[in-house]
């Protein structure tokens, strides 16, 4: 078995010069009479090609091109070609033409690599050799934090990192000055007098002077204007990230095929929209599909333009980026043929959301979608991105929209530089509906808006968008719902805010956010927020101003036809002004609430809400004290902004009152299609695109980065540092022992997800990532994110199991502590997980079912993983997090079908060993002995040898690396 692996890795290195397919490959003429190659599937004269679906023809293309007899064999092209015969059995390789990534997923796997240059260097290796073999683009979008926004209530902003030393005195060059305004907004006055009466510097809440910028008001911020609160934001930004900021810029001069998109330009999914997509690539000479992996979730948009594409976790991006192809099993298509006329009572949100009902209730889960019929072309490029974005919510593994005419006017629009219209010549065709086994209908003339519909697309934009909060109050939702008596469902607290009494509820809002995901790539959703931000206030209406509101649009060219329609005034008059580009409050980084809405929260336990036009309302994750996060397009985040409550029926209740005492309902403000449909048409154009891309970034290219081929670690940094990954990395395998008197670290039950297991949001003061960083003489304030700090495996690793709702059941309530067996102690999983290792003793973690699912995260298996685990053995895992935990050297076991923990009455303080033979096969049944005399066997989860491999070698990167050394 050692000698084939090393035999492998020399083949991957040493690519066959006579490809399997030479006589596939046709010519195009372009349009300068330049001939193109590509590999031309028709020539295979199989009528069974006539009959794939273009997602699977995708998957094709890129087998033949692909293939070298050991990643990608034969066999896996003529799998692919008898798609109907083997959909959902056969085992397939993926290449994609590009790798997409976020900062957050990014930056791991940028100091793995880094990481990995230092180990074969130290082995006498060129270092220069380790680079992505696949193009990677990272977008750094994930960094932003809502420091300044209108009248904000919180401390003046610290910017963190480095050795503990504060920031205020630094400035970023190319930032533009600030003007000083006065105290007071539209959304309520200062109560505590100009800023003259701020109390003195030795006070708790000190004046603190950033240069470049006003004063700032101790009780306050000063009101500013759109720009200046957007440029005070990501001044900030770049400060406090300014370690991470150096390191990605160091990427993108030392690795070939790594590109980086510095902050301020747009969110991941935007500028993959806006500028990366192709459809058509080019490469040594060969012309092929567009295709991209990513790490963010909303990478399914990218197949509203024809382009195969969905998201993926950081270890497995990192495995493309390394040249390993994507395995996945051959997908069953479900066609969905779309026929009528969209009603003119219709808006673009209700078709997204009328199409998204059907998928799912159609039960689609892990299958591809194809739109056909007639009725696609009614759809805009993007329409179509934003169905394509929610196949998470109906389940689907991306969400196909054929290339067509429609697909080559939106490039036209985007002014998508040096674009060749003829290379697409292949991929614009007619669809052909019988290729399809199963096929959905969708009439679009049913399709209408209505109030109705309205009620149910506010709660969740993914699902179906509201309950009401009473249902929802009355019922306990798993281990992670809440249960509130009947007896205090109608608890009213009062409080003080600027002068003025306000009272908080079950059900009221605190935290709204027009956030950079999901809606901002569709223009007319986003226009439909602004005017009817417009026709609210000439209503008289207004947003309490405790509510945390905000605006962080995907890119600048949101904010150019915001402004160009009119629009951007108004929803700056409600709250929701800029506040920058890129990622904030779905990944925990919107402002803190005001202490005084803080404390009326926990005077009556109350279930405070968050809504936001995101993807990502786990509970918990925006503010630690907003326990119900709901979703919701743009337009219905500002009407429940207005209307402060979520238990709100807006066919039956006013928004508000107007200045003369006027009941004004949801549907007196909403726009008519007819009007979002006239100012989109004049204010979206395509010299707006234009401008963007002759933009000036001086703050990245002024950046002093070090011109080495290793990366020079700063010992000091709380940033970066350089993994253990490859610490006594050896040319020989070492073939993993059995697993002898484990412990249990946590005993876990159903439904763990990522969010639990390596949480994304604020660093809690009493955790131990927090001891950390204090040990390094930083601040809370100075805390910044686990995101922002995923570069560094000392935070990630006491950041593992560290989430406030973490079920542990050996020590029976919530929060990141479990039980040290030997001693009997109650301590934090890092501090337990230190001494068993430092004791000797391996792990294992015992869990029931869809353990890890949620959104994918490569933290979630490099964390246990350095923590000591050795095994997972659960009802079931979540696909992605499984590959993820192979990836990493931990084995994935099962339980046999209809055993559980409990159902072998396990208490998790049990020591356990596992037998592990030398020649593990791949779903081989292994024996769990017990300390108790108990025994009970497992499957193994390794899906073929690749996955046995990958184990054996105790993971992906020191199997990449192994191989570089033989």
């Amino acid at each position: 078995m050692k000698k084939l692996h090393v035999k492998c890795s020399v083949f991957v290195f040493c690519f066959c010069a006579a490809h399997p397919f030479n006589h596939l490959i046709d010519t195009l003429q372009t349009e300068k009479n330049k001939a193109k190659k590509y590999f031309n599937p028709q020539k295979l004269g199989d009528p069974k090609y006539e009959r794939l679906p273009f997602s699977i023809r995708v998957l094709l293309e890129a087998a033949i091109r692909k293939c070298d007899g050991f990643y990608v064999k034969q066999e896996d092209v003529q799998n692919i070609l008898n798609w109907e015969k083997l959909q959902n059995e056969a085992e397939i390789p993926f290449s994609p033409a590009r790798v997409l990534l976020q900062d957050f997923t990014g930056i791991p796997a940028l100091v793995d690599l880094a990481a990995m240059r230092d180990a074969v260097a130290k082995n006498g290796i060129d270092p220069n050799l380790i680079n992505p073999k696949c193009p990677t683009d990272l977008i750094v979008d994930h960094s932003l934090q809502i420091d300044f926004s209108k009248c904000a209530i919180q401390n003046a902003p610290n910017p963190g990192g480095g050795d503990g030393h504060g920031a205020t005195q630094r400035s970023v060059p190319g930032r533009l000055s600030s003007r000083s305004s006065q105290c007071g907004s539209s959304r309520g006055g200062c109560s505590k007098g100009s800023c003259s009466d701020a109390p003195s510097s030795s006070s708790k809440a000190p004046v603190v002077q950033i240069e470049n910028t006003p004063l700032l008001c101790p009780f306050h911020l000063q009101p500013v204007s759109e720009q200046e609160t957007a440029l005070k934001n990501q001044e900030m930004e770049l400060i406090r990230n300014k370690e991470r900021l150096q390191f990605f810029k160091w990427c993108s001069k030392a690795f070939k095929n790594v590109s980086v998109v510095p902050p301020d330009i747009g969110s991941v999914h935007q500028v993959n929209l806006e500028y990366l997509s192709r459809v058509v690539q080019e490469s040594e000479g060969f012309v092929f599909p567009d295709s991209v992996v990513g790490t963010d979730s909303h990478t399914t948009m990218i197949n509203g333009l024809g382009i195969l594409g969905w998201g993926v976790g950081g270890i497995e991006s990192e495995a493309v980026m390394l040249g390993q192809p994507v395995s996945l099993t051959l997908p069953q298509v479900v066609g969905c043929k779309l026929v009528g006329s969209i009603s003119t009572l219709a808006t673009s949100i209700d078709i997204v959301l009328g199409i998204t009902k059907h998928l799912r209730q159609a039960g689609i889960s892990g299958k591809f979608v194809e739109f056909f019929g007639p009725g696609v072309s009614q759809l805009s490029a993007a329409d179509r991105t934003t169905i394509a974005n929610m196949c998470p919510e109906y389940n689907a593994t991306v969400s196909f929209f054929p290339v067509d005419e429609t697909t080559l006017k939106h490039f036209k629009q985007t002014n998508h530089t040096g674009f060749n219209y003829s290379l697409l010549k292949y991929k614009v065709t007619k669809v052909n509906p019988t290729f399809i086994v199963w096929v959905l209908g969708v009439t679009l003339s049913n399709l209408s808006t209505s109030l109705t519909s309205l009620q149910v697309l506010c709660v969740c934009l993914f699902i179906y968008l509201f309950i009401y909060l009473i249902i929802y109050l009355l019922n306990q939702v798993g281990f992670k719902g809440f249960h509130i008596p009947r007896e205090k469902q109608g608890i009213l607290v009062p409080f003080q805010h600027e002068g003025t009494e306000y009272t908080l509820s079950h059900g009221s809002v605190v935290i709204a956010a027009v956030i950079s995901c999901t809606n901002n790539c569709n223009p007319s959703v986003m226009l439909t927020a602004g005017l009817l931000a417009k026709k609210a206030k000439e209503a008289g209406l207004t947003v309490k101003p405790y509510i945390r509101t905000s605006l962080a649009p995907g890119s600048g060219m949101v904010t150019h036809y915001l402004n160009a329609s009119g629009v951007l005034p108004y929803l700056s008059q409600l709250g929701f002004e800029v506040i920058g580009y890129g990622c904030a409050t779905c990944v925990g980084n919107t402002a803190p609430l005001p202490e005084s809405v803080v404390d009326a929260i926990k005077e009556g336990d109350l279930v405070a809400c968050g809504v936001l036009s995101g993807s990502r309302h786990f509970e918990g994750r925006l503010c630690d004290c907003v326990r119900a996060n709901y979703l919701a397009s743009p337009p219905l985040v500002v009407a429940y902004a207005i209307a402060g409550t979520v238990g709100i029926d807006f066919e039956k209740e006013p928004l508000g009152l107007n200045a003369e005492g006027k009941e004004v309902f949801l549907k007196d403000v909403w726009p008519s299609k007819e009007e979002v449909q006239d100012v989109e048409e004049h204010t979206v154009v395509a010299s707006i695109f234009r401008a963007l891309r002759m933009e000036k970034l001086p703050f990245w290219n002024n950046m002093d980065v070090p011109d080495s081929v290793l990366f020079p670690w700063d010992p000091k940094s709380t940033y970066i540092r350089c993994p253990p990954f490859f610490s006594k990395l050896s040319k020989e395998v070492s073939v993993p022992g059995s697993i002898d008197n484990a412990h249990a670290l946590l005993f876990l039950g159903n439904k763990v997800t990522t969010d639990h297991i390596s949480p994304a949001g604020s660093i809690a003061r009493i955790s131990a990532a927090a001891k950390y960083l204090q040990s390094k003489r930083l601040t809370p304030r100075e805390f910044n994110s686990y995101g922002a700090r995923r570069g560094n495996d000392a935070v990630m690793t006491r950041g593992t199991f560290a989430s406030i709702k973490l079920q542990n059941r050996l020590i029976g309530k919530t929060g990141p502590k479990t039980l040290h067996v030997p001693s009997g102690q109650m301590l934090d999983v890092f501090e337990a997980a230190e001494r068993y290792q430092r004791d000797g003793f391996p792990l294992i973690i015992l869990a029931g079912k869809e353990y890890g699912s949620g959104s994918s995260r490569d933290w979630a298996a490099k964390g246990p993983y350095l923590l000591g685990v050795r095994a997972v053995i659960a009802e079931s895992f979540e696909k992605m997090h499984k590959n993820h935990l192979v990836g990493m050297g931990i084995a994935p076991l099962q339980f046999l079908p209809g055993q559980n923990a409990d159902s072998l009455e396990l208490s998790g303080k049990e020591r356990f060993s596992i037998s592990l033979p030398e020649e593990l096969t791949p779903q081989q049944e292994l024996t769990v002995l017990t300390s108790t005399g108990k025994s009970f066997s497992v499957v193994t989860l390794f899906e073929n040898e690749m996955d046995v491999a990958f184990y054996r070698h105790g993971g992906l990167l020191k199997y990449v690396a192994r191989s570089m050394l033989q």
